[in-house]
This record gives C-alpha cells, structure tokens and sequence, in this order.
C-alpha cells in the first residue's frame, strides 16, 4: 500500500518514467549539489563478471562488458549545478565503443528554507546507442531525498523517466528505486548498502522474475576533501539481473576561485 501511494504521487507530480541504469551510472546520489565554481570529474567503471550472454532485440550482451563513463559536473550556483556524461562500453568481440551521452541539471532546496532533510531534482537527457541500450533517446527525473543521522547516512532515489525513441513498442512511464544506507566507521571510511530496483511500467509492473532488483555492498572513502572513492560487489536478486558486478566510482573536485 504504502509503495502504491509513492508511485502514485511521484506519477501525478512528474508524469514521467525512468529506464534501467544498465550499469554506465551505478550511484545513489545525495541530495547537495556541487558548490558554485567547483567542478567534479568522476569515472565510474565496472565489470560484470556474470551477466547476459545473449544479443536481445539488437542489443549486445553485459556478459565480461567493461562499462567506462565519465560525468564532469559543475556548480553554477550555490544550489544549481550542470552534470555531463560520456558512456563508453568494451564487450568482448565487439572492442571499445562510445555509445551514448547525457546532460543532466540538478536543483537543491536552499538552505534558508531549514528542511528537515536534503532535498534536490535533477533531470537526466541524452542518447544511447541501439546496439548498446534498448531505449536510445531517453529523460530521467530523479528526486533525491536523503538524512544524516549520527553516523547514519540515508538516501532515497525514486527516479522516473521516458522513452522518447525505443526499440521496443512505447509503454507507460516505469519506476526505479534506488536507495542507499551507510555507516561512518570513522570520519575517513564507511560502509553500506545500496539498492537497484527497476519494476517496470506504472500501469502494470513486469512479473518479478522479469524485474531488476541489485544490492551492492560498498565502501566510501574520504581520505582527502579532493578526493571521492566509491566502490564494492552487486548482486543480482532476479533473473533478469546481471548476476555479478564489482563498481569503483573515482572522484576529484576542482576549485577554479582557488579555494580549499
């Protein structure tokens, strides 16, 4: 009941669906954005150790796939900043390829406004190769709420998007959790969990062998204020799940007003 007034809510507020990360963007986000003339350059990468070794509907297989994306993003304001991805992709027999781009603007509550939580909206929208991803023009709209709680840190992704070019018939808007929980062991490191979910159209969820539900075990380094490191194993709980990832998310902030 409780998920059915979730969906329900974010399909009135934003009538809009999300398509499955497909392992280029493997990141719960927190809900504060990059401080105005700062500019962080991330790669995320992963292997997929054991996943799908079959061609389905032109797009080639996960199977030992090597996912490479770079996000540069950029604080505009104190509250707005402009993200951009590159996706590249090495599967076997098939070589190192670009396969697709996104531009992503995000927005934060102001701290003036004293929420008892972080709260942010970005809007995610580019292309994807057809050999690559079965939706090659998509929009993702991802509301971020997260807390801190002593040494609990939480966060909630329930990302929406559409389709707007596909290989498949059109369908109604999807629906995808994420969510991240994680504990400071101490002010350098912490652990955690994170959860990737993908029930399929609103108007009627795919059956749960057919669904995408990962959990991934992660750890967070904060060894220097510069530096961003992210990373640990996934595991699929379905079927239709690659069954075996390991992700390493490398971060490093630049301050252009030459400011710590």
């Amino acid at each position: 009941m409780l998920m059915r007034k979730i969906i329900l809510c974010c399909s009135c507020l934003l009538s809009l669906s999300l398509y499955a990360q497909e392992n280029y963007e493997i990141q719960v986000y927190g809900a504060e954005t990059m401080d105005k003339g700062q500019t962080m350059f991330e790669i995320h990468s992963n292997y997929t150790f054991k996943g799908g070794q079959d061609i389905v509907k032109g797009v080639r297989p996960s199977y030992h796939s090597v996912h490479e994306t770079l996000e540069i993003t950029h604080g505009i304001t104190d509250n707005f900043e402009l993200g951009f991805y590159l996706f590249t992709n090495y599967t076997p027999n098939y070589g190192w390829k670009i396969i697709g781009s996104h531009l992503r603007p995000r927005i934060a509550a102001p701290e003036k406004w004293k929420l008892p939580v972080g709260l942010s909206l970005s809007a995610e929208i580019g292309w994807q190769s057809k050999e690559y991803s079965a939706e090659t023009f998509s929009m993702e709209i991802r509301p971020i709420i997260d807390k801190t709680i002593g040494k609990l840190y939480m966060s909630l992704n329930p990302v929406l998007g559409v389709a707007f070019k596909t290989i498949d018939e059109p369908s109604a808007p999807a629906f995808a959790p994420n969510f991240k929980a994680s504990y400071a062991a101490s002010p350098k490191f912490s652990l955690g969990a994170e959860y990737y979910g993908d029930l399929g159209p609103l108007n009627q969820f795919e059956k749960l062998p057919e669904q995408n539900h990962a959990l991934f075990l992660v750890a967070d380094l904060y060894l220097d204020p510069k530096w961003e490191v992210n990373f640990g194993p996934g595991f699929g709980l379905t079927p239709a799940t690659d069954g075996f990832v390991f992700k390493l998310i490398l971060g490093r902030r630049i301050d252009w007003r030459g400011k710590k």
